[in-house]
């Protein structure tokens, strides 16, 4: 016997047009945006340093630079500091969720994005928008029509429409991964975006295109060895997505004599760890106490941090604002870059 089920098809959706927008264009810093490097914790702006260098290393050597990410990374006005680096050849793979990509396309399309949940919830108007939902599942069942990805699917929509369809689209990270044929994943589950709200959400197309996705991811981890992951404000999609993926990537590896153990690991978020390396025990449930601590259930530091670096790789914690850390990030690795070309 079947379940009931809720038929979307009687929703009331509402043109974007209609919503107040938290965030727009102006949000969006500039490449030249001022640093402010005193705002950061010291030992925090050392190991920026220290994970723009390990970048620049990686990038020079022709090694992985993989980025992933959460949607508030974007939401803090970095995207075009993520476009650079990715025209200036420093990131090989962009990783991310849909709430990403509903930013991205809103900010291209309307220039404008991020509604104020709490006064949309009260009456259902949350989420059910009529372009977002009906222009990304469109261009998600095109994808998969033609076997491509979803994070793929949503970059080509933005990329093939017009100036005036996609006014913006110079501030996609989406349009610049496909213009530059840099992988871009999505990586989703179904129910977690306003997307899956609308009509035209096809799960058969999402969890396939989807599925892709977590196979090329695979596939980029599957060469990490010298290489760098980054995980920006992820704290359940990017650990958990990683872990698979690098457990893949292992097995294969060791059936054919290699190994993927000598990498770099960095996590920026904004959860306080304390001093984490000095307590090889908070991610050992066997240890007295640990269980009762809040750091062990924070997936990042498990999985990131110590467990999947601890026999040949090496781990950066970096806590902070988005607002600070990624513009200081940037701002390290061109400093490093100029450095070099001088050199």
């Amino acid at each position: 016997m079947a379940y009931e089920k809720f038929d979307r098809s009687k929703l009331e959706i509402l043109p974007l047009s209609l919503r107040k927008h938290k965030m727009g264009l102006a949000s969006i810093k500039e490449l030249n945006h001022p640093v402010l490097p005193d705002m950061i914790n010291p030992a925090v702006r050392q190991n920026i340093m220290l994970v723009a260098q390990r970048i620049v290393e990686k990038s020079l050597d022709k090694r992985q630079v993989v980025w992933m990410m959460g949607a508030h990374v974007l939401r803090r006005g970095n995207s075009r500091f993520i476009i650079d680096l990715m025209k200036r050849g420093i990131i090989t793979h962009v990783a991310t969720n849909m709430a990403a990509a509903i930013h991205d396309f809103e900010l291209s399309y309307i220039g404008a994005t991020l509604e104020d949940v709490e006064f949309y919830i009260r009456d259902g108007r949350f989420g059910n928008w009529q372009e977002t939902g009906s222009l990304l599942n469109q261009a998600v069942a095109e994808g998969y029509k033609i076997n491509m990805g979803l994070g793929q699917s949503i970059a080509r929509m933005i990329n093939l429409a017009s100036d005036e369809e996609m006014p913006n689209k110079n501030i996609s990270i989406f349009n610049t991964a496909y213009e530059m044929g840099i992988p871009i994943t999505v990586h989703k589950g179904i129910g977690y975006d306003i997307t899956d709200q609308h009509p035209a959400a096809n799960f058969e197309a999402i969890g396939k295109t989807s599925g892709d996705d977590f196979l090329a991811f695979a596939a980029t981890i599957s060469k990490l060895e010298n290489g760098i992951f980054l995980n920006l404000g992820s704290a359940v999609m990017g650990p958990e997505v990683y872990l698979k993926a690098l457990s893949m990537a292992r097995n294969l590896a060791r059936q054919q004599g290699k190994e993927i153990r000598h990498f770099t690991t960095a996590v920026f978020d904004i959860m306080p760890l304390g001093n984490w390396k000095e307590e090889e025990r908070i991610v050992d449930y066997r240890a007295s106490g640990v269980m009762s601590d809040p750091r062990y259930y924070f997936r990042p530091l498990k999985s990131i941090l110590v467990r999947t670096v601890k026999d040949g790789g090496e781990s950066f914690y970096i806590h902070g604002d988005f607002d600070l850390t990624v513009p200081c990030l940037y701002r390290d690795i061109i400093n490093l870059l100029e450095s070099t070309e001088k050199t």
